[in-house]
Parts: C-alpha cells; structure tokens; sequence
C-alpha cells in the first residue's frame, strides 16, 4: 500500500502539504481533486519519486511497477504502432535479453530469453498497441503514420496509450482527458474500469471521476483528506462536514462570546471574582475551532444580447469540408465532410452537437464561425448575428508576451461593441469580473496556467455580447469551480448555445437538443447522453471487431513494411491457387507455433530450451514473410475481380 504519515512537502517558500496523513490501498481507484494550484501535481511528483518529503515519512512498494503519461510532447519517426509499443517495458526488456543472449551464443540463457518474450506477450503487443490507439480516436488508415505527421494534441493522446501500454502496479494520470473527445473519453473509462492495479487520476470532469473512482483524496490548505465513495459522494459529504463545522464553530463562538461577556462585568466585583477567573481559565483551556474557509467561488455572467435574430441561421443544400490545400494541382476538389445539410438556428436554442472523432463537429462549427467557407449550399445569417466563437486551438492564438489587458484593449479596438466601454479602467474592471484583479492584468498570457488562459478567452467572448455561441471544447483547461460557473453562465444565456464538448456534466447541464454528425450527414439524436454512450461503445467494438478481422492472416501490418504489391500477373486461378497455398501453410505455422509455447513453458533442459526458443524465432520471421505474400496476393486478386472473394 501508499502510505503518507505526517508528509511536508513545500514548493520554495511555499508549503502545498502540511502534516499530510493518508493511505492508499492496493488495487483502489482514486481520484485526486482539490483547486488549481492546491499541490496535485507536487503530490504526483512524490508518488512518481521526482520529489522527497521535507518532513514525515511517505512509502511505496518497492516491486510496484509504475506506468503515467510523460508530460512532453513526443517527437517521433517511429509509426504510432511501433512508439506505443515502446511504453511495455517489460517487452523492451525481454527484446534486449533475447538480443544479448544470441550474441553471447548462450543456449541455456537464449531459451529462457525466449520464454520471456513469449511471457512478455510479443505474440500480441501489435494487437494490444493498435486496439489502445484505435480506442482513443485513431482512424485504421493512421496506424502506420510517423509520430511528427500528427498534432500536438493527437502525439499527447499517443503518450496516453504509451502509458496504458505499460503493464503497471500504480497508473498516475494527470488530467487524462484533456485532449478526448466525447467517444475516446468513454473509451477510456471502459479501459480503466478494468484496470486491476492501483489508479491515481487527476480530472476536473465530475462525471468521469464518478464512472472510474470509488475514493476521493481532497487537498485543501496544505491538508490531505481522504473520503470514501467517487466525486458526488465527495461533494455530499464535504458539504456536510462543512455544515457541521460551521455549526460547531458558530456554536463555540456563542459560548466565548458568553464567557468573555461574564467576566467583563463580574471581573471587577470581588464577589464574583473568583467564578469569573474560573471563567478565565476555560476559554484559555478551550480548543479554539477554525471557521471554515474555502476558496471563493467563480462567477461570471453573459451581457444580454444586443438583438436576437430570428432565425439566426439558415442551412440549405450545405456542405461542410476544406478547399484544397496549398499547391494543389489545378482542378483538385474540396475534401467534403458533411453534406445536405438542411437545417435552421433559431433563439435561445440549446444544442449539443454530437458524434464519434473525426466525423466532422469540429468542421461544421468552424463553418458557422466563418473560419472555413462552405463547400456548397448556402448559410444565411440573421441580420444582427453576432458570433462568439471559443475553438479548440484558441488558447493556442494567444500572444504569450502580451497581457490580459493588451489583449482586452485590442479587442475593444479592433471590434467595437455597442455598450461596451473602452476605457483602460473600465476594462480593467472587466477583467476583475474573470478573477484577473491587481498585478495580474499586466502579467503576461505566456507565463499563466492553462485555465488562466480559458478563462481570458471566455473573458474577451463575453465582452463581445455575442447572441451566437459556438463552444468547442471549451473546457478542457477550467477547474471544476470554473466549470460549474461556465454551465451556470450558459443556463442564463438569453441567446442561442451550439456546444461540443466531452464534459457530460456540461452537456446534461445545457442542452436540451442534440445533433448527430454521422455517416456524413446531420441528423437529430432522439436520445440521452446515456443513449449516446452506448451508441458510442458500440462503434467502439464494431472498430475493433474490423481490426480483428483485417488482421486475421494479419493482412494489416503497418509496424513493417508490407511486401511490393505487384500489378496482376498470369491468370486468376494460378494466384487463387497460390492463395490457398499461402493459407496452408500460415495455418500448419500457427499450429506449431501454439505447440512449441506450449513446450517452452514446461520443464526442458538447457539444449532444448535453446533448441525450441530458435525455432519459435524462425516460425514468427516464416510467418511474417507468408503474410505479407498473403497480403500482395490478396490485393492483386481483389484488383482482378473487385472485393476479396476469399
């Protein structure tokens, strides 16, 4: 087990845990939740032993095998298969040994190599990398592609199934969500529901940590607290325990109040001189209680609209997508993601826009913030429309060496607003409305926290008083304080909400419609987000189903290189013949594959050991060799004859 007893741990001057005790016990699932800046990460530190106690004591098994997400971004020439493979170090391990056993030309050493391999799972770590990537969102066609050719926030979640990738004791995740979408999110919770080691997360997404976690460690002025039960369980209780201290504390504070009222009068009386030194001496033996302090909370407010428009949008015959990219020839069409879109906008709509990874939410958003022109088809604005548009990638387009008020002062510029002062001290006003108060107006966005940046985003869209909100996303940097205030916000919100977003809670919390975006096509979603999930598990396990069924005679192999398909030679049924032959012999390989495993974990002597562990190394390199030729075959076939008639 995880134990802390009386831990310290400070950061410079600053103490972030102050006689910490708590106890993690084997095979829990934890989540770790407290503001930001509170020391969740600092915790992590000690666990991971980046970071030593500066008092107490703190212990973790010696022979527990720890796996986390490194926390750079990686950069890779390494296809995304062969780069997940690399976080099972225990397979690493075994390679190594296997490498270094066939140079010594040791046999009794190289069989037990093998049987570690064999242990390792190297039958399988293709087939375990490629399910964890496909699960967090990657198409089939990417499995074979370099880690540089993704996006930063596609190479993070590759570091995430890096780290699944690991067999572990102790799995830290440090806000694991960030960048998921609805469909990986719901993966992951599956995923880690079935985790048999101990997990520690750090998530401001309540009903994440509700699905995963059944113990909640709360850190809170230095104090590290720990409570049975997920989130809400956590919620209700501390709401508790807080109401109860706050009553005993009042309670404590009548009865000073009354004692110190008794020997102000009667201290001068020799009379009651004595009962009123008695009174002395218990308020100085009371146990003064603390009043309860917690951080204050966040709010924020949207202005009301300068008008509404009525309908605010009108789609017809629209198709959503991108133009060509840059030095195309001539004549390429546009990548078209949704088409035939007929659909209207209109006032105080609440609407979240749905749909697996990469079918096009982000696109269609964008499209109606004008960032991209449409494809075909029309969209007809209200007059009036006024766009606030909160992207993905826009804290990214901060300028980290201005402020926020350089930032604020800008925008009141370059996009006057009816109502809206401009004056430097009316915006610094403003800006004390997001928690940007004294000296932090003038430090600069390069230098603040990820949520720091949210919220100057959401701060410059709502003195813009937009009567349109496009949300994608908006919440992958905001604490859950932040959160609670954003869907507190957007509830009274006089204009029209169109969100993407894997938080459920925000979602359950605003809309009260859905938009499906599937198959190319919008459709309505007549369901709840609790329909949505299985819709999305079950897309998840049609996705897996197809690999299984690509790989069988592993026809998808991306971690090599496939064999040189060749253009159709001779005739059909001399490369049908050829075919059959192929699979015979893949067949009769795999059977003695199975039976020289099953030989290699009994009891054999040194030779023999060797003996069997070379020959299961030829059978995998025969196996590879035929696959790729049942691979070649099977596309000049299918060129021959259209689908694969086998």
């Amino acid at each position: 087990m995880i134990t802390l007893n009386g831990v310290t741990l400070r950061r410079g001057a600053r103490v972030l845990l102050d006689s910490a005790s708590v106890t993690v016990n084997p095979g829990e699932k934890v989540g770790l939740v407290g503001r930001n800046g509170a020391g969740k990460s600092t915790l992590f530190a000690l666990l991971d032993g980046n970071l030593h106690e500066d008092a107490g004591e703190f212990s973790r098994p010696v022979q527990w095998r720890l796996a986390q997400v490194a926390q750079d971004m990686p950069s890779s020439s390494d296809s995304a298969t062969d780069f997940v493979i690399g976080g099972d170090l225990t397979l690493l391990a075994a390679r190594e040994e296997v490498r270094q056993a066939e140079a010594a030309g040791d046999g009794e050493r190289l069989g037990h190599a093998y049987m570690a391999l064999h242990d390792a799972g190297a039958h399988d770590a293709q087939a375990r990398a490629q399910a964890l990537i496909l699960g967090l969102g990657f198409k089939t066609s990417e499995l074979g592609n370099p880690v540089d050719s993704f996006s930063g926030g596609w190479r993070m979640r590759l570091q995430l199934a890096r780290a699944l990738m690991c067999p572990s004791d102790l799995l830290l995740l440090d806000e694991p969500t960030n960048h998921l979408d609805l469909d990986a999110l719901v993966w992951l919770e599956s995923w880690l529901k079935r985790y048999e080691g101990t997990l520690l997360v750090i998530s401001h997404d309540r009903e994440f940590l509700d699905a995963v976690t059944a113990v909640t460690l709360h850190i809170e002025m230095g104090k590290l607290t720990r409570y049975g039960g997920n989130y809400s369980a956590f919620e209700e209780l501390r709401a508790q325990q807080i109401e109860l201290q706050q009553n005993a504390y009042a309670r404590q504070q009548e009865k000073i109040a009354h004692l110190q009222s008794f020997i102000s009068r009667f201290k001068a009386k020799a009379t009651k001189a004595k009962q009123a030194q008695s009174r002395v001496k218990a308020l100085e033996r009371m146990e003064r209680l603390a009043p309860v302090l917690t951080s204050a909370d966040f709010t924020f407010e949207f202005k009301e609209p300068a008008n509404l428009p009525n309908p605010m949008l009108v789609m017809t015959h629209a198709s959503f997508g991108y133009p060509p990219p840059d030095g195309a020839p001539a004549g390429t069409p546009p990548t078209v993601i949704v088409s035939g879109v007929e659909r209207s906008v209109m006032p105080g709509q609440r609407i979240g826009i749905l749909g697996a990874n990469g079918r096009g939410k982000s696109t269609v958003v964008k499209t109606i913030a004008r960032v991209l022109a449409a494809i075909g088809g029309g969209i007809a604005e209200g007059k009036g429309l006024n766009v606030g548009y909160f992207a993905q990638q826009e804290l990214d387009v901060l300028r980290p060496d201005d402020t926020p008020l350089e930032h604020l002062l800008r925008l009141a510029r370059e996009r006057p607003c009816t109502g809206q002062s401009d004056r430097e001290q009316d915006l610094r006003a403003f800006l004390g409305t997001f928690n940007f108060t004294g000296d932090m107006v003038k430090q600069t966005v390069g230098t603040m926290s990820g949520g720091e940046k949210a919220r100057l985003v959401l701060c410059m869209i709502v003195w813009q008083r937009p009567n349109l909100l496009l949300l994608d996303e908006p919440t992958n940097h905001l604490d859950l304080a932040t959160r609670e205030a954003l869907a507190m916000a957007l509830n009274e919100f006089e204009g029209t909400v169109m969100l993407v977003s894997h938080d459920r809670s925000l979602l359950r919390a605003v809309c009260d419609e859905f938009w499906l975006v599937a198959g190319g096509r919008i459709e309505d979603f007549n369901g709840d987000l609790d329909d949505y999930q299985r819709y999305l598990l079950d897309e998840a396990r049609r996705n897996r189903d197809s690999l299984k069924e690509s790989q069988r005679g592993a026809k998808d192999v991306p971690a090599r290189h496939a064999a040189p398909i060749r253009k159709p030679v001779g005739n059909l049924k001399a490369l049908q013949r050829e075919l059959g032959t192929v699979e015979k012999s893949l067949h009769d390989l795999q059977v003695a594959q199975h039976l020289l495993e099953t030989r290699l974990s009994t009891q054999q002597s040194p030779r023999e050991l060797a003996e069997n562990g070379t020959r299961l190394q030829q059978i995998v390199e025969e196996r590879a060799t035929l696959e790729d030729r049942w691979l070649a075959l099977s596309e000049q076939i299918e060129s021959v004859t259209g689908p694969n008639p086998s």
